[in-house]
């Protein structure tokens, strides 16, 4: 169903079951996927992709030209995969050219108010950003983390799977997968045990994720010495192994 006042590009590509509500404007390049809700006052407007099951909400802002001053308006690009939520008064910018064109937010996320994603980042599947919290660009949030209201994060830093950041935070360095940071500038707090369980981490697991953080944050080796240490106890974890991988790589080094 689309409402009267909405104003869709004849263009525009639109699934069954979408509905665009009053005052709502999609534009030519846009594709809807099956079941989307395009709620009143929201603009979706460039090279946009929207996965099945989605709902934009009221007086969001998705595939405008990237805040960057060397943008030459390429046909870049914004996907948003299925089954995500995203709020009122959100931005999502499509990406650049030297960026890699795409700025990408996958299945079942939460976008919540006033949040926004800059162009070229990558957010991963089940990640939740709460109210205000503003990713600079190509920053890369990985699958299951989740981000706190009101917190900023600092241009190609990365955000770990199953993290979480909490409010108020200023993020300039990379946050590791599997624990959580708060602060200006943020620091790590810990292991993020909540979040862990929640996802149906066995405590065994927890456990072993516990001692490799240890190994790294506390033990007063230097990252490169942490990192061998951690190899050598724990080569059987696949979750050691992804942390290691993590820490192996990044342009910005890690929140300690």
């Amino acid at each position: 169903m689309i409402h009267p006042t909405a104003v869709v590009d004849p263009k525009a590509k639109l699934g069954e079951g979408v509905r665009v509500g009053p005052y709502a404007v999609v534009g030519a390049d846009v594709v809807l996927g099956n079941h989307v809700e395009v709620d009143a006052h929201a603009v979706i407007e460039g090279h946009t992709i929207i996965g099945e099951g989605s709902r934009i909400c009221n007086f969001t802002s998705i595939g405008q030209p990237p805040q960057d001053i060397h943008y030459a308006g390429e046909p870049t690009r914004v996907e948003i995969g299925q089954q995500c939520w995203i709020r009122e008064f959100v931005s999502i910018h499509r990406g650049t050219a030297s960026g890699g064109g795409l700025t990408r937010v996958g299945n079942h996320c939460m976008v919540m108010a006033y949040a926004h994603v800059a162009h070229d980042c990558r957010v991963g599947e089940h990640v939740v950003m709460a109210n205000g919290a503003t990713l600079a660009g190509h920053v890369e949030v990985q699958d299951y983390a989740v981000i706190g209201g009101l917190t900023a994060i600092h241009q190609f830093a990365r955000i770990g799977r199953n993290a979480f950041v909490g409010g108020a935070s200023a993020i300039s360095m990379d946050v590791v997968p599997f624990a959580s940071a708060a602060g200006n500038r943020a620091q790590i707090t810990g292991v993020n045990v909540v979040g862990l369980r929640r996802n149906g981490f066995s405590e065994e697991v927890i456990k072993t994720i516990r001692q490799a953080h240890r190994i790294v944050f506390r033990s007063n080796l230097r990252l490169e010495q942490a990192i061998a240490e951690v190899e050598r106890q724990f080569s059987h974890s696949p979750e050691v192994q992804y942390l290691l991988e993590f820490l192996q790589t990044g342009q910005r080094g890690i929140c300690r």
